[in-house]
């Protein structure tokens, strides 16, 4: 059982929820997606098998760490190894590694370089600042690369100007405690939002009943700012995280990184749209081997 403490702001926008609940079937089929053809398109005009899942299903499911989100989707499998680490992948052949499943937040390749796959405990994302996630069954290499053989896991966060106010969020259960909170406003022509995240995740059991000294924790912060102005949209995000991980007979793990993403766009007279991205990341990890 867990309990769950929110104020200042709602998880989800009532209003959001009531313009979803008052649409047909054939209008949920006009929500558009950009993870197919990378450029916005109607779902049900997308040229792949592709699941959305919505930010409202997010928040209800109650959800916390981006696997679990993950389970949400019919045409994923998500398999737990130990407190901290998962293995996911679209199509079978579900081992720690995934090497052939690109995962992107906002555009930007989680897919680490330290062996072929996703480090999936260093990446957090609040629940309340996903979007939507659009999840892609089947080869995207030809427009996104190797990595997207099985398919593409595209996390879309939300823009700064819809989460302005301030969200203070504690929770405590038999396996998970964890405290966040957040703050969005205005300086001047931009839209921004800071947050900070702590939590701390017991350890599992083994069959015999005995603890299997997993257990982790991790503190993360960061930020994203958004301006507009005619036809000119920028993005500015980026994170910061630190934890430890136990291991049962090994040393204790650490890990340690941070990441910043800076995208412009601009839209043309004719409708097309012309996109400069650039990423930075680093991260960290020592254990045992």
């Amino acid at each position: 059982m867990s309990a769950l403490l929110s104020s200042l702001a709602a998880a989800a926008d009532p209003a959001d929820v009531q313009k979803l609940a008052l649409l047909s079937l054939a209008q949920l089929g006009q929500i558009k997606v950009t993870s197919v053809s990378k450029y916005p398109e109607q779902l049900r005009d997308a040229p792949a098998a592709i699941y959305v899942i919505t930010h409202d299903e997010i928040v209800r499911s109650g959800a916390r760490s981006l696997p679990e989100m993950l389970r949400l989707a019919p045409n994923l499998q998500v398999a737990q190894i130990n407190a901290s680490q998962y293995a996911i992948t679209a199509r079978g052949g579900n081992l720690y590694g995934a090497d052939k499943l690109l995962v992107l937040i906002d555009g930007r390749s989680i897919y680490t370089p330290y062996f072929s796959g996703v480090f999936w405990d260093a990446h957090e994302v609040l629940p309340a600042n996903i979007e939507r996630i659009e999840v892609v069954s089947g080869p995207g290499a030809t427009l996104w690369g190797a990595n997207a053989v099985n398919g593409v896991i595209n996390i879309i966060t939300r823009d700064a100007g819809r989460t302005q106010g301030g969200q203070l969020e504690s929770a405590s259960g038999n396996l998970r405690r964890e405290m966040s909170a957040q703050y969005g406003g205005h300086l001047g022509a931009w839209a921004y939002r800071v947050y900070g995240d702590a939590f701390q995740r017991s350890d599992d059991a083994l069959a015999g009943g005995d603890s299997a000294g997993d257990g982790w924790h991790k503190a993360q912060g960061g930020f994203r700012a958004d301006w507009g102005r005619g036809a000119d949209r920028a993005t500015l995000e980026g994170d910061i995280y630190v934890g430890t991980e136990r291991q049962l007979t090994e040393p204790d793990a650490h890990i340690a990184g941070g990441n910043l993403l800076a995208r412009w766009n601009r839209q043309l007279d004719d409708g097309s749209t012309v996109q400069v991205q650039g990423t930075y990341d680093r991260s960290s990890r020592s254990e045992s081997q």
